[in-house]
């Protein structure tokens, strides 16, 4: 069982806070304050007191990739037959989890991450959430997991995006980051499935994800650590993934580098990618970027930046892709959701330095800008990517 932190309020505040904010956030909400919610007061959350375009009190000129919590956050929590029923906001807290949780016993847990963004006229806009709602259903059946639906996923996150509407950047100075987690938060001894599993979703106003902004990035491949193996979990956004690269992170900006690219474990000779994002090589008219067959991640940028590379006219291919390539490469860059799209000035090799063009004229920053002007509205939608609330 997990819970909030949140105070108790009186039933009658509470029915008061569950009207006035349901109202404000449209029937996707009102739906979620079923009788159960109204039970549960310490998960009632009070209504907005802010107005349609105020604005929370932040340096939107000095925004880093870190956290600020927002007002709000959604916890959906399963049955014991693991289905998800109706979730509901409550104000951002810490949690309390049985220490027999099976995601701190046992690792049994996924995130995603998406953004939305501000327009002009005050609307918000979401980019492919659905593709995030299909990662985090095909990495649950990974590692055994039931999953909110694919509609119970996008609901959530527009219902969190619009709680916290002031806590989004004004155009042009940055996303709010909404991060949906899933994990399994019963109690088990042995190793096995958990009995329960929550659906949360949190997020904060960030900037550029790397240090050096919007600089190109200068990486090291990693040839004694390694991101994932044939037949892990590798290809799903498994929260396991993660901290077996932070040692070969530290060392990497110990000495200097943005970030990490790392090779296959088999033959140590093909790219695999950066620790948070996807890696692609450029030759002439040619992209090339590691086909996602288990080991990699299929991120939804990715996924984006090769139809629209399509569209522009180059060769996609998605191969297996040597480390010699990078010697004849004319660009490298990096894709992700906090990323975007970044460029690579430089990669260092058993002890070779290989550099890279960078700057406005590159095709890295040609697709950038499109991908950029779809996701925030300056570009006409035409593939149905972009939701907006």
């Amino acid at each position: 069982m997990i819970r909030t932190a949140s105070s108790i309020r009186t039933l009658i505040q509470s029915l008061r806070a569950i009207s006035s904010f349901s109202s404000q956030i449209g029937v996707g909400a009102r739906n979620s304050y079923n009788s159960g919610a109204v039970s549960s007061l310490q998960q009632v959350i009070r209504p907005s007191t802010y107005g349609e375009d105020e604005y929370a009190d932040v340096d939107w000129d000095n925004l880093g990739f870190g956290i600020t919590p927002a007002d709000y956050m959604y916890i959906n929590q399963s049955t014991k037959d693991g289905e998800f029923h109706q979730g509901q906001l409550s104000r951002y807290g810490a949690l309390e989890l049985s220490p027999a949780a099976g995601v701190l016993n046992y690792g049994q847990g996924l995130y995603e991450g998406t953004k939305a963004y501000r327009k002009e006229d005050g609307r918000l806009l979401v980019f492919r959430p659905d593709q995030n709602a299909l990662r985090m259903k095909m990495g649950a059946d990974r590692i055994c997991m039931p999953c909110p639906s694919v509609d119970q996923f996008v609901d959530a996150v527009k219902q969190v995006a619009l709680a916290n509407k002031r806590w989004t950047p004004p155009p042009g100075k940055g996303t709010m980051y909404i991060r949906p987690l899933l994990m399994g938060s019963g109690p088990i001894m042995g190793l096995a499935p958990a009995p329960e599993y929550t659906f949360l979703i949190y997020c904060s106003p960030v900037g550029n994800y790397f240090k050096e902004g919007f600089a190109p990035l200068n990486l090291y491949v990693e040839d004694e650590f390694h991101r994932a193996t044939r037949g892990g979990a590798g290809g799903v956004k498994s929260i396991t993934n993660y901290a077996p690269v932070l040692k070969a992170i530290a060392r990497a900006k110990g000495n200097g580098y943005s970030d990490v690219l790392y090779l296959d474990s088999v033959h140590k000779r093909y790219l695999e990618e950066v620790s948070s994002c996807n890696i692609f090589v450029l030759k002439g008219r040619v992209i090339s970027t590691p086909a996602a067959i288990g080991t990699i991640l299929q991120g939804v940028t990715r996924k984006s930046i090769i139809e629209i590379a399509s569209d522009q006219g180059y060769q996609v291919e998605e191969r297996a892709v040597a480390v010699d390539e990078l010697a004849e490469a004319d660009e490298v860059f990096c894709t992700g959701t906090a990323v975007g799209v970044a460029s690579v000035a430089s990669i260092t090799y058993q002890g070779k330095r290989l550099e890279y063009k960078v700057g406005a004229e590159t095709v890295a920053q040609q697709l950038y800008s499109i991908l950029e002007g779809i996701k925030s509205g300056a570009i006409e939608d035409k593939k149905g990517w972009v939701v907006e609330i």
